[in-house]
């Protein structure tokens, strides 16, 4: 995580460019130089967004990844990092099968990598989820989102981890953790 080598998806942006300009019609470029012209390197995450909202109309969503870009951008934040200054990192799937199964199935295969049963589950929320606490404060959450064609998006999301230096060891762990799906992957 320290930029220098590795995985070049790490610090891509997860929405390109040209989305980013259809979506606000600016480009990220053009959004940086209103922000720095703002001095939104002296703001916070909150107050940055909220001068998108409010003085250029941006909408939620929108003003949310802009910020987020600008702040990596800055070097005011890492990829990953969240505003309390921890690191969320995040694994998905796409798997055949019906989330009430999906999850069921999740839970079972990978209470041997979350070190048991999971403390809460949700299972009416339209997004099945669990959840496990882990070593310290961090947790660990595995959220089934229904697709099309008999195929769902399982996703496991590590947060609360206090440093950098451990996003990719927990990637990797969660990407060794899906092995145990292989009959559900496409």
């Amino acid at each position: 995580m320290d930029g220098q080598g590795g995985d070049d998806r790490r610090r891509r942006p997860v929405i390109s460019d040209a989305r980013l300009a259809s979506g606000t019609g600016r480009s990220s470029e053009q959004w940086f130089a209103l922000l720095d012209g703002a001095g939104a390197t002296r703001l916070s995450h909150a107050q940055i967004a909220r001068l998108l909202v409010d003085e250029h109309e941006v909408p939620g969503w929108w003003a949310q990844s802009i910020t987020v870009r600008y702040e990596q951008a800055r070097g005011m934040r890492l990829p990953g990092q969240q505003p309390d200054g921890t690191f969320t990192v995040a694994v998905s799937r796409s798997l055949r099968g019906e989330p009430l199964e999906l999850l069921d199935l999740s839970v079972e295969r990978f209470a041997e990598f979350a070190g048991g049963a999971p403390h809460s589950t949700s299972r009416a929320a339209a997004h099945p989820t669990a959840r496990w606490r882990l070593d310290g404060d961090v947790r660990l959450q595995l959220m089934v989102s229904p697709g099309a064609g008999g195929k769902c998006s399982v996703s496991l999301t590590q947060s609360r981890l206090r440093l950098p230096e451990r996003v990719e060891p927990a990637r990797e762990a969660m990407t060794r953790a899906f092995r145990v799906m292989g009959d559900r992957q496409n």
